[in-house]
């Protein structure tokens, strides 16, 4: 059986003999600290949701869930996985299970709320959740919109192409041993998707005792999910992942794929294979070198991330994780991307990912991706600098300069001189340029030469789950750099004299009542899944710096909000010197359930600092009740 220790901040710390009794118990502490979020998520998988909370949104995942067949890819997924893994995913279930059983409805908020008794977990469960976390981070809501830009715009649609809002972003990065002040790798980043109370990512330590068998890791996993995926330290080895921006789905007319409505079918890799990649989660617990680990992700199908990895003896790794389907000439898929596009960085060197297009070699895995700001701001941090740690990599993160302050502000020289281009939560120059921004995105989206794009007829109307990839005014935001641009060589976009627009956008916040400060308006707001049936997840708007091409990403919707409901949802610096010399923290806390972890991260999240890794054993607490109502 598995004994439980937490820390400070209430994360666990598993040790077990056995591989499935450490998943058991980390699905049964997991339906401990988040029963709710496990329910949701299984509503989700099961097409439930509409039944539970009701509404317009509700119904149209129900509806997508179905079409999509999430529950007959996770159950094809599982029969094709090996029997070990079957095995692992079976436990955590059963542990799942357990946990639920034993905590109570009544006990946990949300299912109070609604009356709810969790739903059975089926050994086939953790992977149709999985699926439902990712199924719309890929490029689905990007290729509707993308339909009706190129149908409006023409080939001017290229201007407004840009990560799309619901996309999962990331950076990550990774420096040699010739560069630390330690002499061995540093491996840094944060993931970037929709903040969520409960949060998406639970840290986790599993340490499995048996003398055959073991090994002792550390990261995130996704809740619900056996293991430890994208991000981890194991002891000897350490990786992390940010989003490809791959085109592993297909949005289609020809019926080929699962049915999207309005006459589309979407393919994807995960339904045509029939499997996600879970028989990559075991050799990544078990992993000691780089070559370990890109060996493991061999298995990996979707999502197709960018993976660095790091070890011990100083080897340093990217490649691409995750199945690409390769094409013809008719667009039909013939097989799959061979290359993984390694490339090995020696002790001096750096590698950097925060999904922008690479290189060349992008070509054959996606056709949008990221600007560049991101990483080239992380490179140039890194620059040339020697003797870095683990506090170095965590200023890194906390870096709220806007690279694009330069370029828009050229649209109207002389309007922000005063401002350093900093994003910060106390900055009064930040508030009024971020006024001036939405305003101009406002008057651009009322421009005659995009009336297309505010009504575009029945068959762009793809329903409530994708109203954001849908939205113009989202859009002309995210592509406000590329536009101005466009202008400022000259060259008019769409036709429109952009340069007057920003003129008269100064005129527009000229005497307003503006924000005192950035962090007035640009507020954390995680969402919650019953906020709209009533719930109250307890959790405060609070001032928070960054925004949206920063590398603290935290972004806002210009013309349409500055609160930030997308952002770093963790943060991570893997020291492979010593664990306990890196970091970690989340917006929220470790716990679902109203108490001391609830929300203890968020005050140090939002100031940019990591709370400690703690691995020593003595120093943790452990809850004796966890094995005892195992044995019971």
């Amino acid at each position: 059986m598995a004994r439980l220790f937490r820390d400070a901040y209430g994360v666990p710390h598993l040790r077990a003999d056995s591989v499935t009794d450490l998943a058991h118990g980390q699905g049964r502490v997991t339906a401990h600290d988040r029963a709710w979020q496990l329910e949701w998520l299984r509503l989700r998988a099961t097409s439930g949701t509409a039944a539970v909370v009701g509404g317009e949104v509700a119904q149209a995942w129900d509806a997508f869930a179905r079409g999509a067949r999430l529950e007959e890819t996770a159950r094809r997924a599982y029969d094709g996985c090996t029997p070990e893994t079957q095995a692992f995913t079976r436990a955590y279930a059963a542990g799942v299970n357990a946990g639920l059983a034993a905590s109570g409805p009544a006990a946990v908020p949300e299912l109070a709320h609604l009356g709810q008794v969790p739903g059975e977990w089926e050994p086939w469960t953790p992977m149709a959740t999985f699926l439902a976390q990712q199924v719309l981070f890929g490029t689905i809501g990007s290729q509707l919109w993308d339909r009706l830009a190129r149908e409006v715009l023409g080939d001017d649609a290229r201007l407004l192409s840009h990560e799309g809002p619901q996309a999962a972003g990331s950076n990550a990065w990774v420096a040699g041993g010739g560069r630390t002040a330690s002499g061995f790798p540093l491996i840094g980043g944060d993931p970037h998707r929709n903040l969520e109370q409960p949060g998406v990512y639970q840290q986790v330590r599993l340490v499995c005792e048996d003398p055959d068998d073991s090994f002792d890791v550390l990261g995130y996993t996704f809740v619900g999910v056996p293991g430890v995926q994208h991000f981890a330290h194991a002891s000897e080895v350490a990786w992390a992942i940010t989003n490809a921006c791959a085109d592993y789905q297909d949005v289609v007319e020809d019926g080929s794929g699962l049915p999207l409505g309005n006459g589309l079918s979407v393919r994807t890799a995960s339904w045509v294979l029939g499997a996600l990649g879970f028989d990559a989660l075991l050799p990544l617990l078990r992993a000691r070198t780089v070559d370990d680990v890109d060996r493991a992700f061999d298995h990996w199908v979707e999502p197709v991330n960018n993976l660095v990895i790091a070890d011990r003896g100083g080897a340093l790794r990217y490649r691409i994780a995750g199945r690409v389907p390769v094409r013809d000439d008719a667009g039909e898929w013939v097989g799959w991307l061979g290359e993984p596009n390694r490339a090995d960085a020696g002790p001096d060197g750096v590698l950097v990912t925060a999904n922008e297009r690479r290189g060349p070699e992008s070509a054959a895995v996606g056709s949008s991706f990221s600007p560049p700001y991101r990483a080239e701001r992380i490179r140039a941090l890194l620059g040339d600098r020697v003797g870095l740690t683990a506090e170095d990599f965590a200023a890194i993160h906390d870096d709220a300069l806007l690279p694009t302050v330069g370029l828009l502000s050229r649209l109207v020289p002389g309007a922000f001189d005063d401002f350093d281009g900093v994003m910060a939560a106390d900055s009064a120059p930040a508030a009024r340029f971020a006024a001036w921004r939405s305003a101009l995105v406002r008057r651009l989206a009322a421009e005659p030469a995009l009336a297309g794009l505010l009504a575009p007829g029945p068959a762009h109307d793809h329903g409530p789950l994708f109203a954001w990839s849908m939205d113009p005014v989202v859009h002309l935001g995210l592509a406000l750099p590329t536009l101005a641009a466009e202008a400022l060589a000259g060259r008019a976009p769409f036709g429109i004299d952009l340069p007057a627009l920003a003129r008269a956008a100064l005129d527009d916040i000229a005497g307003a009542d503006l924000p005192a400060s950035w962090g007035e308006t640009h507020v954390a707001q995680p969402t919650h899944a019953l906020a709209e049936a009533g719930f109250d997840a307890g959790i405060p708007l609070l001032p928070v710096s960054g925004d949206q091409d920063a590398v603290r990403t935290m972004g806002s919707w210009p013309g349409i909000t500055d609160a930030a409901t997308r952002g770093a949802v963790a943060r991570y610096v893997w020291d492979l010197a010593d664990r306990g010399a890196g970091g970690w923290v989340v917006p929220t806390g470790a716990s679902g359930l109203p108490g001391p972890h609830h929300a203890d991260q968020l005050r140090p999240w939002l100031e940019g600092r990591l709370l400690p890794i703690v691995t020593d054993w003595d120093q943790l607490v452990e809850d004796s009740a966890f094995a005892k109502n195992a044995s019971a």
